[in-house]
């Protein structure tokens, strides 16, 4: 599976001869990394929840007009919102190589309401939870938000120390400087180490295979 992380929460995901993009936010499209004209193949669009960070809707429009046929998965609120705007190929349900989960967004009062999240377990390898830290079960790769104004670094650890995948992804990290990022990259993949799990320290842009 090759995985590229364009900034945050926003990960390219090919596999099997399909590509997916998850959480299409509004970093991703201001790094100047994800740019629709060098995507030469969409097969399927999530979105976990209409958060701007997972769900920026000039870069969705860019990606359904050059991909017109690409699949867009959604919650049942989500979904309700974009079809008012005229999009058409959205899911609420699960599909092959797409298994949508239900897992509640991290509670964000008093800031506000927390909206409706999905997370996915795509093409059997790769669960992306989006912003939510409970939920049990999770395929070898787990794509894990470390850190968010609702969540924090030591539940994110407890988490996948909980279930245990083969590799770690850290993503929703877009809050961090350069120095902070890598130094807690560092720190995660030796506690991960520690557990026999390896901590892939994503570089924006960069693609891994796994």
């Amino acid at each position: 599976m090759k995985i590229t992380k364009y900034v945050h929460s926003c990960l390219l995901v090919e596999d099997q001869g399909r590509v997916g993009l998850i959480d299409p936010g509004m970093f991703s499209l201001g790094s100047g990394l994800l740019e629709t004209n060098t995507l030469t193949q969409l097969d399927d669009i999530i979105i976990t929840h209409e958060h701007p960070d997972h769900l920026h809707l000039p870069l969705l429009k860019g990606l359904v007009t050059k991909f017109p046929h690409a699949r867009i998965f959604a919650d049942p609120s989500t979904a309700i919102k974009l079809r008012a705007l005229g999009y058409t190929n959205i899911q609420t349900e699960s599909q092959p190589g797409v298994d949508l989960f239900a897992c509640n967004h991290e509670p964000t009062e008093p800031l506000g309401p927390a909206p409706k999240n999905i997370g996915v377990h795509y093409l059997g390898r790769l669960t992306d939870p989006g912003d939510s830290h409970h939920f049990p079960t999770c395929k070898d790769i787990l794509a894990l938000p470390i850190t968010a104004p609702w969540g924090t670094l030591t539940r994110a650890a407890e988490l996948a120390s909980e279930l245990e995948p083969k590799y770690v992804l850290p993503i929703h990290d877009w809050h961090w400087n350069v120095a902070a990022r890598q130094q807690t990259y560092d720190r995660c993949e030796t506690f991960f180490n520690g557990l026999g799990i390896k901590f892939i320290k994503l570089v924006d842009g960069e693609a891994v295979e796994l």
